[in-house]
């Protein structure tokens, strides 16, 4: 397929734009209330994720089994596009957040389907029940910061360049330039804490997040590329089903209100209930974590925010942590996988 990226005489890289050309019809204005304070650098990280089939058999209420899955499917966050209508956003070449960047990132997760599991490690077995070839992964899941700066918007509304290029190289499709599996899309503090001027002071979230609705929400008359289970309208929050495993994306995390959003909680419990009362494995995906700069919180003493601090928290709250584990209670989560 052509590059999406053509070079122009001043050096810089034009976009083509049409692959989003139907989110300009789509932005809304939303009440929004203060900021966070943004981190300089976010070092990209990926994760390789297999959920085997059930450890134990599973069975619903009506006393069948869970359809039980050997689900592989590859996990990355904080991909930090930065191109903007000219050139990248400042100390963006010095990060390494470059499209060079992206391009072996994307050549990376297309090649590991022909990789293998391991039978062995050492001489000792591994006893991984889908030793071999590890073939086409199941779909790949964004934990966040899509974008390094609210989707590369300029001071007036209009299309991302940042949005843009994260979907002409991390949608499916064909070819070197763009990822081979269905891209599960979720939204992190660079995505979501940008204000656009007072008259469109939400216009960057919008875009981003009527993004992952034209990915990811079904209508009557509209199938979207990688549709979801369960979607909410009210957050943007979404889940899927790989056979007997269900997989929920939250974005920021479950909880959130800032900047005037709806937390996703009464969704989260309701979307359990309907979905994993079963005892199903259950796979979580946010943006923030346990770590301890999810975690951190203003130091007075030293007048920043850090793993010492007892002030106001940085990201997340204890307190929300908290109501998520409440909301998660009793059911058969595997895991968490968070970026930031």
């Amino acid at each position: 397929m052509p590059d999406p990226w053509r070079h122009v005489d001043d050096g810089a890289e034009a976009l083509d734009d049409r692959p989003l050309s139907m989110l300009n019809q789509r932005m809304m204005n939303r009440h929004s209330t203060g900021s966070l304070s943004r981190r300089n650098f976010m070092a990209q990280a990926a994760g390789f994720a297999a959920a085997g089939a059930l450890p134990r058999p599973a069975f619903g209420q009506t006393g069948q089994r869970v359809q039980a899955i050997d689900a592989t499917f590859l996990f990355i966050a904080d991909v930090h596009a930065c191109r903007m209508a000219s050139g990248l956003s400042p100390n963006c070449l010095q990060e390494g957040k470059t499209d060079a960047a992206l391009l072996r990132n994307v050549a990376v997760l297309n090649a590991l389907g022909d990789k293998d599991w391991p039978a062995e490690i050492n001489g000792v077995a591994t006893g991984l029940r889908s030793a071999g070839k590890i073939g086409t992964p199941l779909g790949l899941v964004v934990g966040g910061d899509v974008t390094d700066d609210g989707g590369g918007q300029i001071t007036q509304p209009s299309e991302g360049t940042q949005l843009l290029q994260f979907s002409q190289r991390y949608s499916q499709g064909v070819g070197p330039d763009r990822v081979h599996m269905p891209v599960y899309v979720g939204l992190g503090n660079h995505d979501l804490d940008q204000n656009g001027p007072p008259h469109h002071v939400d216009w960057y979230r919008r875009e981003l997040r009527d993004y992952v609705e034209v990915n990811h929400r079904a209508g009557v008359f509209f199938k979207p590329p990688v549709p979801a289970t369960d979607y909410d309208v009210d957050t943007d929050c979404y889940s899927w089903d790989w056979g007997g495993l269900h997989l929920i994306q939250t974005h920021r995390f479950a909880g959130d209100t800032g900047h005037g959003a709806e937390s996703s909680l009464p969704w989260l419990k309701q979307d359990l209930a309907t979905y994993a009362a079963d005892g199903r494995p259950v796979v979580l995906f946010q943006h923030y974590g346990w770590d301890t700069f999810s975690v951190e919180r203003w130091d007075a003493a030293k007048s920043h925010f850090d793993d010492d601090g007892t002030g106001a928290p940085h990201w997340w709250s204890e307190a929300d942590r908290q109501a998520l584990l409440a909301a998660l209670k009793g059911y058969n989560v595997v895991g968490i996988f968070h970026g930031h």
